[in-house]
């Protein structure tokens, strides 16, 4: 009997030392597990993290080139808008009345003999009697001739006799100039 004693008493110890391994490598499994778990959730975090900052940049860039791209639409309307006020201008001007046109390039004419003194006067064909009529009436323009018609809107352009200067005074260029001149005020009144 004392050797089954001794093989109880072994047994015993041995399954003390099984059970207390066993204790110990449950432990250690939730410690590892626990670990595992807290890495997992700062991965997870981690990760959420990076796709919100990723999809805020992404946000944020898209919104700035849907923004331009309207921007970019509104700017081109309101050029459409003020090409299609600046032909109307134009066509409203050609529409004027012939007294108004014959005047006008009576004035233009003396303006121009006064710059110049002498030299050559350009009209377009509508302005063409106008232009001699008041070459032959005036005496400020006397030392002047018609040279010719061109394609303008309306009003003259004058060259001096040696063909050195050149004086715009057609409708166009001072529609031009007034265009440009007055453009950030026309474009405040309509697009505000």
């Amino acid at each position: 009997m004392a050797l089954d004693a001794v093989v109880g008493e072994i047994k015993d110890k041995g399954n003390k030392e099984a059970a207390a391994i066993k204790a110990e490598a449950k432990a250690e499994s939730g410690r590892i597990l626990s670990e595992a778990n807290s890495k997992v959730v700062a991965i997870k975090t981690a990760a959420e993290e990076e796709a919100n900052r990723q999809s805020s940049q992404i946000i944020s860039r898209e919104t700035a080139a849907a923004n331009l791209a309207v921007k970019r639409e509104v700017l081109n309307a309101e050029k459409d808008l003020l090409d299609m006020v600046h032909k109307a201008t134009v066509n409203a001007i050609d529409d004027l009345p012939g007294d108004f046109h014959k005047k006008a390039v009576r004035e233009l004419c003396k303006a121009a003999a006064k710059e110049l003194g002498e030299g050559v006067l350009y009209c377009n064909k509508r302005d063409k009697e106008a232009v001699e009529s008041a070459i032959s009436e005036l005496k400020t323009l006397s030392g002047f001739t018609l040279a010719g018609t061109k394609d303008i809107s309306g009003g003259v352009i004058a060259e001096s006799k040696d063909g050195l200067l050149q004086l715009d005074f057609s409708y166009g260029a001072y529609l031009s100039e007034v265009w440009e001149t007055g453009l950030k005020d026309a474009s405040e009144a309509l697009f505000k």
